[in-house]
């Protein structure tokens, strides 16, 4: 029997590009969530045109649309037994979620991270500051934790039940590295798996600006030095 597999797509003003993500997700998935992080265009309505389910997050933030996105789960019945996050700007394959869900599925991995590997990545598809911080965070957890990620990629996969014993709490951009770290202390099975990645449509709320840049990076080091502390 297929397992339940239901995808999160946080979303700000990705009008140009959320029905192409919506559409290239393979057929395996159930429903599709966008939750509309406070948009001005018409990411809302390309996205139920599209036929995915829109939820409106007015609190701006990554990590605010996730949250969004499971309180809705969790009013589900049935619940789902494996989560997909998925950026909405179309710099992932979405096609590619099989290769994610399948060693959860055919291994009993509890997480997959979507490894965006410099051998399948687009030139100029991560800025060198995404680029520099992915290495430092990943760096530092394999230094004080052990841990063997490679990458913080938002296109990720995680059973739901092990999901909600992670309590995730951030708001905004510490939500990927946030995930890892409770999952290493809770001793999660999780591998990587090697995913391309591409040029995003329209330009980064986060990397696209020198504020939105520093401010991440701020908050995956917080999240870092405060579980190397306890």
């Amino acid at each position: 029997m297929n397992p339940i597999i239901k995808v999160v797509i946080p979303a700000f003003n990705e009008e140009g590009s959320i029905g192409r993500v919506i559409t290239e997700i393979p057929d395996i998935v159930s429903e599709i969530i966008v939750v509309s992080n406070n948009s001005t265009d018409n990411t809302e309505t390309v996205a139920k045109r599209a036929g995915a389910t829109v939820l409106t997050e007015e609190r701006m933030g990554y990590g605010y649309a996730c949250l969004k996105g499971l309180h809705y789960l969790g009013s589900q019945q049935p619940i789902p037994e494996i989560v997909v996050f998925l950026d909405g700007d179309y710099s992932d394959y979405p096609e590619e979620l099989t290769k994610i869900v399948a060693p959860i599925i055919n291994q009993n991995i509890d997480m997959v991270i979507g490894a965006r590997d410099k051998k399948l990545r687009e030139q100029g598809s991560m800025t060198v500051p995404q680029i520099f911080g992915n290495w430092l965070a990943t760096s530092l957890m394999r230094l004080f934790f052990g841990a063997k990620f490679t990458d913080l990629g938002p296109f990720r996969a995680i059973k739901y039940d092990k999901l909600l014993t992670l309590n995730m709490q951030d708001k905004t951009y510490g939500w990927t590295v946030e995930m890892q770290l409770k999952a290493i202390k809770k001793r999660f099975s999780y591998v990587e798996v090697p995913v391309r990645y591409k040029k995003r449509i329209g330009v980064s709320k986060v990397s696209g600006t020198i504020k939105g840049a520093i401010f991440a990076g701020v908050k995956i080091l917080s999240w870092i030095f405060k579980y190397s502390f306890q």
